[in-house]
């Protein structure tokens, strides 16, 4: 791990004063400074440090180099500096338009270089959470950017503690990392989104410690229901997913986990401990803390209805017109259905595709694969132009690799 350069000429040309004028903060355990352009006013940055103040930072900081000068178009700037164990780097240029859109900026590279550092040993949501006061259970509210975290989260946190509005961090044994980072909160269409001081919004702190007790993917649906004259939102559903529906929801709102030891194993887990993934299909946020109440009281964890198959393969050359599986990333059986993770995409086996992946572990002929599928699911008429068939599917999805190609 490398401190980025302190510029001691700069920081004495610039004294004891620009030090004061440093922003610094922590998020999900590595430590930012910023430093602003001459354009930013004094207002705008004790705006920042209250905006921030729930990351605030101690001990010294690492001093940025400095901003850049404002230009005709970019006039406001910062430079952010951080201690980076992932890459030789750790220091961001920022410039923009406006104050507003130099804020938010900052608050999308500050997260994204956090998440970046800590790629491999956290499972990160793109989520929302919010922790119980008393338990210090965090329920993470899983949804797309602009489908409704950052106004869930501006509701339920009148309440419960408020642990962040973007990024629900997880430790291997199920501790949350706060991340009570500025809501970042829409205004008219073309305009940057407002960093807002979560005591601005009355948000409740979170407890010192916590744990993940509960998924929620969020569904917020725009249309009404009803006949009558005054037609009324939706009412809220709760409901638990299957396994496997639910994994696969949850894939694409998480940040680097193929980078973690094994990715699938590793989510089967956090959502067995979590005693499965909840859906919340709403329209109103108001509704919302009466729906999840519920999950609160806890569920305990689910059954194991997983298994990790074996997924080493044979290695050498496949005769011409013979497959043989790929070694992937990772593997979990759920019920029939097999997943399997080649790089950081998944694929989802079913039908007679878990068969073929079980058979195909060394190099074998399509007559033979045939005959061992055949074996597990029936020989019915045909079954073996279906068989090669699917062979051919996983062929082009790389699930298997067939000689001669």
């Amino acid at each position: 791990m490398k401190p980025r350069s302190s510029h001691p000429a700069a920081e004495n040309a610039r004294g004891a004063e620009h030090i004061d004028h440093l922003l610094c903060v922590d998020v999900l355990g590595v430590r930012f400074t910023v430093s602003w352009g001459r354009r930013v006013t004094a207002e705008q940055r004790q705006r920042m440090a209250k905006a921030w103040e729930r990351c605030a930072g101690a001990g010294a900081p690492v001093i940025p180099p400095v901003p850049m000068e404002p230009t005709e178009t970019l006039p406001f700037s910062a430079s952010v500096a951080y201690l980076s164990q992932a890459h030789d780097g750790g220091t961001l240029a920022l410039q923009a338009a406006s104050f507003e859109a130099l804020a938010e900026t900052l608050t999308s590279r500050l997260t994204l270089a956090a998440i970046l550092e800590n790629a491999g040993r956290l499972i990160m949501l793109h989520a929302c959470g919010i922790a119980s006061p008393e338990t210090g259970g965090v329920m993470a509210l899983v949804a797309k950017s602009g489908t409704g975290k950052t106004t869930a989260a501006s509701v339920l946190a009148q309440t419960y503690g408020y642990v962040s509005d973007e990024t629900v961090a997880i430790l291997p044994g199920g501790e949350v990392v706060p991340y009570p980072k500025p809501l970042s909160l829409k205004q008219e269409a073309g305009a940057p989104k407002r960093q807002v001081a979560p005591d601005e919004l009355g948000l409740q702190p979170a407890p010192p410690k916590m744990f993940i007790q509960s998924i929620v993917l969020l569904d917020r649906i725009d249309r009404f229901h009803g006949s009558d004259v005054q037609d009324r939102p939706v009412a809220p559903v709760l409901r638990q997913l299957p396994l496997a529906d639910g994994l696969l929801a949850l894939i694409p709102e998480l940040s680097s986990q193929a980078e973690l030891d094994e990715p699938l194993q590793s989510l089967c887990r956090l959502i067995e401990r979590v005693g499965g993934i909840w859906q919340v299909t709403y329209s109103e946020a108001a509704d919302l803390p009466h729906a999840l109440e519920p999950l609160f009281r806890g569920y305990g964890p689910a059954n194991a209805v997983w298994d990790a198959p074996g997924f080493d393969g044979a290695a050498g050359a496949i005769p011409d017109g013979w497959v043989r599986r790929v070694t992937p990333r990772d593997a979990v059986r759920i019920d029939d259905d097999l997943l399997v993770m080649l790089d950081s995409e998944i694929v989802r086996l079913g039908g007679v595709g878990p068969a073929i992946w079980e058979a195909a572990v060394n190099a074998v002929p399509l007559e033979q694969l045939a005959e061992e599928v055949g074996r597990v699911h029936g020989r019915r008429e045909g079954y073996r132009t279906a068989v090669a068939a699917a062979a051919g599917e996983l062929v082009a999805k790389a699930v298997l690799e067939r000689g001669g190609a």
